[in-house]
C-alpha cells in the first residue's frame, strides 16, 4: 500500500487508507488532504506522487494548481473588502468600474458576480489563451460587451471571466490586484501555502497536472452552445498550467497554486466566525454572508441544479450535504474545498490526476465521508 505521510488524529485515521487506497487504485498518482475543526487542524496528509512518471515524491510542501477552487481565495478576499465596508454586494459594478455600464450592464450589481449571474460568463470577441495573462485587455473586453442573458435572472458558471469579473471591482477598491490583496491581507497572514500570481522561485515544488483521459472535457454538456462560448474561447489546456506564462499570471478563477493544508487553514477563518490561527480577519456577520443565497436554478452552462451564495456553491435538495450551512466548490479535474459552518469544519482534497468533472468527484467524497462518519 502507498505510504501516506503526515498526521491525522486517531479519530479519522480510516483517511489514510482512503488517499492510500485512491493511489493505490491508479485513480490517484499523488494528492494531499486536510480537515480544521475549531480552526485546529487535525488531519494533514499526503503521498504518491508529483508527476506522471512519479519521479517525484509528493511531498509536505508540494502544491498544484487547482484550478476552479482559486474561486474560494477569489470570493473570500471580496468578503474581507465587504465586511470592511469597502465593498458593497448590493451596489452596480459600474459604481466601482464605470467603463463596465457599457452594452445594457449598467445595472449589473456586485453581487451578480459573486453568483454566476451576471450574464457575462465568457468573451464574445474570439480570444487567445495569451489574453489571460493581459489583464487590462481581458477585462476591458468584458467591460465592453453585452451579457448573454439578462443580468440577475438566471445561473450561468463563470468559468474563468468571474476571477477578472471580480478582481477588476477588487483592483479599484484597493488600488492592487486581486492576487496582491489575497497575499498581504489573508496567506501572509496565516503563512498559508497558496498563490494567485505564483513567483517562479516556487516553480520546483508545482506538482504537474495529469490531463483527463482523450475525450475528458471540462463536464461541460457538448451540446450546450453557452458552454461551448465560455469553455473554448479561448482554449485553455491542462498542460498549460505547467508554464510560466500561466503560473505568473493573475488568472483569480483558475490558476491559483496551493495544496490541501492551505485551503482548509484559510477557510477555516469563515467556518469559525472570521478568525483563524488566532487571528481575526472579519467579524462574524462578515463570515456567514457566503450562505446568502443569490440564486437559484438550473445553470445555463454547467445544466445542472445550482444554488449560488456570495461565491460559493450552497447545498441543493438533489446534492444535500450532511449540514445545510456549507459552502464549497471545486476545481476541474477534482480538486475540492469545503466550509462546513455547522460543524466549524473546512476540508480540502487536491490532487495531480485530473477527472472531466468541474464539480469535485468521488475521490474527494469518499475523504469527506470519514469525517462525516466520526463527526455524525
Amino acid at each position: 500500500m502507498t505510504e501516506i505521510h503526515g498526521f491525522c488524529e486517531d479519530r479519522f485515521a480510516g483517511v489514510r487508507d482512503v488517499l492510500a487506497g485512491s493511489i493505490d487504485r491508479g485513480d490517484d498518482v499523488g494528492g494531499s488532504f486536510a480537515v480544521t475543526i475549531d480552526g485546529k487542524t487535525v488531519v494533514d496528509i499526503w503521498g504518491g506522487h508529483a508527476d506522471a512518471e512519479k519521479t517525484r515524491p509528493w511531498e509536505k510542501d508540494t502544491i498544484i494548481n487547482v484550478y476552479s477552487t482559486t474561486k474560494t481565495m477569489c470570493a473570500l478576499t471580496a468578503l474581507l473588502l465587504a465586511d470592511r465596508g469597502e465593498l458593497d454586494f448590493d451596489k452596480p459594478v459600474a459604481h466601482y468600474w464605470p467603463e463596465f455600464a457599457a452594452n445594457g450592464k449598467e445595472g449589473v450589481k456586485v453581487s451578480h458576480l459573486m453568483s454566476h449571474s451576471a450574464g457575462v460568463s465568457g468573451w464574445k470577441e474570439p480570444a487567445e489563451k495569451e489574453m489571460l495573462y493581459d489583464w487590462d485587455k481581458a477585462c476591458a473586453l468584458l467591460a465592453a460587451q453585452a451579457p448573454f442573458w439578462e443580468p440577475g435572472t438566471q445561473p450561468g458558471y463563470h468559468a474563468l471571466t468571474q476571477g477578472y469579473l471580480v478582481g477588476e471591482v477588487v483592483r479599484r477598491i484597493a488600488g492592487k490586484s486581486l492576487g496582491t490583496v489575497f497575499r498581504e491581507e489573508i496567506a501572509e497572514p496565516l503563512g498559508a501555502d497558496f498563490h494567485i500570481g505564483l513567483p517562479a522561485s516556487e516553480d520546483s515544488r508545482v506538482a504537474d497536472l495529469i490531463p483527463p483521459p482523450p475525450g475528458g472535457s471540462l463536464g461541460m454538456p457538448t451540446d450546450n452552445p453557452l458552454a461551448t462560448s465560455v469553455m473554448a474561447n479561448p482554449p485553455i489546456s491542462p498542460l498549460d498550467t505547467r508554464t510560466r506564462a500561466w503560473r505568473a499570471a493573475e488568472i483569480p478563477a483558475a490558476n491559483g497554486q496551493g495544496n490541501a493544508r492551505s485551503v482548509a487553514e484559510i477557510h477555516a477563518m469563515l467556518a469559525n466566525g472570521g478568525v483563524a490561527k488566532g487571528k481575526r480577519f472579519m467579524s462574524e456577520a462578515g463570515s456567514r454572508r457566503a450562505l446568502e443565497q443569490q440564486i437559484e436554478g438550473t445553470d445555463l452552462v454547467l445544466n445542472m441544479p445550482v444554488r449560488y451564495g456570495l461565491g460559493f456553491g450552497l447545498p441543493t435538495p438533489t446534492v444535500p450535504w450532511p449540514h445545510p450551512n456549507t459552502a464549497f466548490w471545486g476545481g476541474y479535474g477534482g480538486s475540492l474545498a469545503v466550509i462546513d459552518y455547522d460543524a466549524r469544519t473546512t476540508m480540502s482534497f487536491v490532487m495531480n490526476k485530473m477527472a472531466p468533472t468541474t464539480v469535485g468527484d468521488l475521490r474527494a467524497f469518499m475523504l469527506a465521508m470519514e469525517i462525516w462518519k466520526v463527526q455524525g
